[in-house]
């Protein structure tokens, strides 16, 4: 982020992270918060639909976990694919301006925030709110092949034998080099399900040229293995050796598998370790909602956030289920971080 002399290059996250004390906290659920707020998402498009009919709101919930405490947020475009958008009948041309949007808005909820705390007199948390200034960056998601199908294969990472790291590249090209050019400080490779996918992304970085860091998130439904079945250890060795990965870690998985996991990372990796689990709910594919009373709590969420720092994640936020709330307890759980702590190897 330009004001903070961060650099966009591979050493972003480490710069970052020397400036925020070491660890970093990121936004939670965006799709939760959209319905909250009174948007209907039962739609392939599922959050993007928001980027189509009521972008206001995507910047209202970026600047509520901004005000909750978070030092990144991520864009509406995990769902956002231009083979979605034209599918729904919108031109390329038309498809290309609905990702930049979502990374425009993004950046407008920044500059809110920052206007907001150069107004407030309150330094820290003031009427509830998070107001200081500080290095925030905007992350564009990239959601996997199987969040474009919309059929929870994301969540199983079953994409059939015919699928190729070459089917996946071309799927994929067009969409990141549009979210790169739009100004992000980084891309968040979300959700990753499987080998392939996670080669392709490596791939596409190098051939692409494109000169902007990222990190990949795997989901795991075991807390041994991605959610494919295949090895984890292999997957986050693909994000060692890619050069503009610049951190790696877990999404949208049940906070209890995420301990074992961070240290299974820690062995393959010396990125830092990025963690954002979904609130313990089971997604049910075939009526496309979150079970009910199948999760965990606030205050069992932020209970395991502490051991997540001591065990090596130096970011950490949530996902699906998580609310601002969350966040803001994330925040207060890391505020007393030191970066004289012993910590993962940047």
């Amino acid at each position: 982020m330009e004001a903070f002399n961060i650099p966009a290059t591979p050493s972003l996250m480490k710069e970052f992270l020397r400036q925020t004390g070491g660890t970093a906290v990121i936004d939670g659920g965006l799709a939760t918060e959209l319905e909250r707020h009174g948007a209907e998402l039962n739609d392939p498009l599922w959050s993007a639909k928001c980027l189509l009919t009521s972008p206001h709101l995507i910047r209202s919930v970026h600047l509520d976990y901004l005000e909750a405490g978070a030092d990144i947020i991520i864009t509406a475009s995990y769902q956002a694919t231009i083979q979605g958008f034209e599918a729904k009948g919108f031109s390329r041309e038309q498809s290309e301006s609905l990702l930049t949007k979502s990374v425009e808005i993004a950046i407008e909820a920044r500059q809110m925030y920052y206007e907001g705390c150069s107004k407030s007199s309150s330094v820290g948390i003031g009427d509830g709110k998070v107001l200081k200034k500080r290095p925030i960056l905007v992350a564009a998601s990239v959601g996997s092949y199987g969040a474009y199908l919309a059929d929870g294969s994301e969540y199983s990472g079953n994409y059939g034998d015919a699928m190729t790291v070459k089917a996946l590249k071309e799927f994929h090209r067009r969409r990141v080099r549009v979210l790169a050019e739009a100004g992000p400080d980084l891309i968040a490779f979300e959700t990753v399900p499987n080998k392939i996918e996670a080669q392709a992304y490596a791939e596409l970085l190098e051939e692409e040229h494109l000169k902007i860091p990222a990190w990949f998130t795997f989901n795991s439904k075991d807390g041994i293995n991605v959610v494919s079945g295949d090895s984890l250890h292999q997957c986050v060795s693909i994000a060692e050796s890619c050069k503009q990965v610049v951190a790696v870690g877990i999404n949208c998985t049940p906070p209890r598998f995420i301990h074992d996991l961070i240290l299974a990372i820690k062995k393959v990796t010396t990125k830092p370790i990025v963690v954002y689990p979904n609130s313990g709910e089971r997604y049910d594919a075939d009526r496309k909602e979150w079970v009910q009373n199948t999760g965990v709590k606030d205050e069992d969420f932020i209970s395991y956030v502490s051991k997540w720092y001591e065990v090596g994640a130096s970011l950490v936020g949530g996902c699906c289920r998580t609310t601002p709330n969350t966040i803001k307890a994330i925040y207060k759980t890391l505020s007393h971080r030191s970066p004289a702590a012993p910590k993962q190897k940047l």
